[in-house]
């Protein structure tokens, strides 16, 4: 957004705070002084700067425990979005706003949209692939990517007093409503609420130029700052020409009723839904819609899921719920206190406070999941010539990267008779390459005893807390049973009853058949495992890499 659309929000936003902005800048005089002439703007008006870590009992408000413990009845606290009735919320990191707290405010934003109300002023830090939470994103109307270099100098002052009491009076025709619709459904925009922002922004718009009527440049406008930055797709184009029309066409005939009205209605109309999707086109941020295609698009990535937050009796605290701490979960004894403390004066019968099993409050304990790549090699003879360099540099190549991921990395082998671990999970690549470097190949192919100790090494992974992926670079054709007697009939049903228990325990799985021509066997193999099939006859070390991670 250039420094001119970012003074025009703020105008809006003064007229209007109920509206809400997204204000992506990082720290710095630009942001500062673009919230100071806000607050400048809106005098009288108490802002309120909440951080994303806020709990819900500040938020919401709840049992003032030092106040219930003394009096011996309950006392209640007022949270932050009801000291903010009226004002303006400054949601400090909004990126980082757990989804739960967001969803919180977003219903406030519309249990008050009947009256009164607060605004909300989303302060966006986050990199390129953070952004705030739906729930929140979907209720703002103004989005502002701040110039680091915006300033206010040449500030011109606007009688927002009278612009916030004729705003009541402002009405759109059904023109306005139907242009922004249109320009709604044409740029992808799924979300009802975005029209209807829209049409508050130009409501603004028009207070603000001190009218009670809505028109097309108000429309354009809003169209620009609301629509524009939640565009999906472009708009698709028109058809080119007309079709031709027959010359009887051409001719009207003599009794035939001219339609010069209807058309003429059209006409008045049309221009304003091109000139209002034109804006909203033009307002679209460079590299906006390769961005949320990315977004949009299924991640399927196997090595990749790192990071993801997973409830259990270890890890960070993320809140509290109902609980026996018996179980081993973690007692939170203020919040045991705070839910015993309404009842006192019912239960109390002597000096001490008494405490129930339905008031004992737990932690909520979250870790960040670890994400473990096995890799299981078929090291047999008809492999070893064939596949066993590109595993090897694959398992290099995804280590490099897990670096940034914080993954770990596991080689399996089979072959002959016996299945062996030649790699335990680790992130060292010095370790890898050197437990690579000695792989040895040849022999008979053990399928089921590989499936059995890839499935083995997951299930100790997931008991310690990370996430498995099996990645079985294998042909699917085992010649050996499990008690190393020979025969493939008995080895191919042995593997198929080890694919499916890899199944039953659920544990991601991808197979890469590495046969020279891909063999009916694997596939057959894959369906059992659930796992995802791909065949790659002529594959290198980059080529396996890039199945495994997506």
């Amino acid at each position: 957004m250039t420094g001119g659309d970012a003074t025009i929000a703020l105008l809006l936003a003064a007229t209007d705070p109920t509206l809400g902005v997204t204000l992506r800048a990082g720290p710095g005089p630009a942001r500062d002084a673009w919230l100071a002439r806000l607050r400048l703007c809106l005098p009288g008006v108490p802002f309120r700067r909440i951080p994303a870590s806020i709990g819900d009992e500040r938020l919401l408000g709840g049992i003032d425990l030092a106040a219930t413990l003394q009096s011996g009845r309950p006392v209640l606290d007022r949270g932050v979005l009801a000291e903010a009735e009226g004002g303006v919320l400054i949601l400090a990191m909004a990126e980082r706003l757990p989804p739960g707290t967001a969803a919180r405010i977003g219903a406030a934003q519309d249990g008050a949209q009947g009256g009164g109300g607060f605004g909300v002023v989303a302060l966006d830090e986050g990199l390129e692939d953070e952004a705030l939470p739906t729930t929140l994103r979907d209720r703002l109307a103004l989005y502002i990517e701040l110039d680091p270099h915006w300033t206010d100098a040449e500030w011109l002052e606007h009688g927002f007093d009278a612009a916030r009491a004729l705003l009541p009076r402002v009405q759109a025709d059904d023109d306005v409503i139907e242009a922004l619709c249109a320009a709604t459904v044409a740029l992808g925009i799924g979300s009802a609420r975005a029209g209807v922002l829209a049409l508050t922004a130009a409501r603004a718009s028009a207070a603000l130029d001190g009218r009670t009527a809505v028109n097309g440049e108000d429309a354009a406008l809003a169209a620009r700052l609301v629509l524009g930055p939640r565009a999906t797709r472009l708009p698709s184009p028109e058809a080119a020409e007309p079709e031709a029309e027959s010359p009887e066409a051409e001719q009207p005939e003599a009794n035939q009723p001219e339609s010069e009205p209807e058309s003429s209605g059209e006409s008045e109309v049309q221009p304003m839904a091109d000139t209002v999707q034109d804006a909203a086109v033009a307002a679209i941020p460079a590299g906006l819609l390769a961005q949320l295609t990315a977004q949009s698009a299924p991640r399927q990535s196997v090595a990749g899921t790192s990071g993801a937050l997973r409830t259990g009796l270890r890890g960070r605290p993320a809140g509290v719920r109902a609980g026996d701490p018996r179980r081993g979960e973690r007692l939170n004894l203020i919040e045991t206190l705070r839910a015993a403390a309404p009842w006192q004066r019912l239960r109390q019968r002597t000096d001490r406070i008494q405490i129930r099993r339905d008031d004992f409050r737990v932690s909520r304990l979250t870790q960040r999941a670890q994400t473990t790549t096995i890799f299981l090699v078929d090291a047999s003879g008809s492999q070893a010539l064939n596949r066993l360099a590109e595993a090897k540099g694959a398992v290099e190549l995804l280590l490099a990267e897990s670096y940034v991921r914080r993954d770990q990395v596991a080689l399996l082998s089979f072959r002959g008779k016996t299945a062996e671990l030649l790699l335990p999970p680790t992130r060292s690549l010095v370790r890898a390459k050197r437990s690579l470097a000695g792989l040895p190949g040849g022999g008979g192919t053990p399928l089921a005893l590989g499936l059995d100790a890839g499935l083995a090494l997951a299930d100790g992974v997931r008991r310690r807390g990370g996430t498995p992926t099996l990645v079985v670079l294998t042909d699917g054709r085992g010649n050996v049973a499990r008690n190393g007697a020979g025969g493939r009939p008995r080895a191919e049903a042995e593997a198929t009853d080890a694919a499916r228990s890899i199944r039953a325990a659920k544990i991601d799985a991808v197979l890469i058949d590495s046969a020279l021509r891909p063999h009916p066997a694997s596939r057959a193999l894959a369906d059992a495992m659930a796992a995802r099939y791909v065949a790659l006859p002529y594959a290198n070390a980059a080529t396996v890499s890039r199945a495994v991670r997506g």
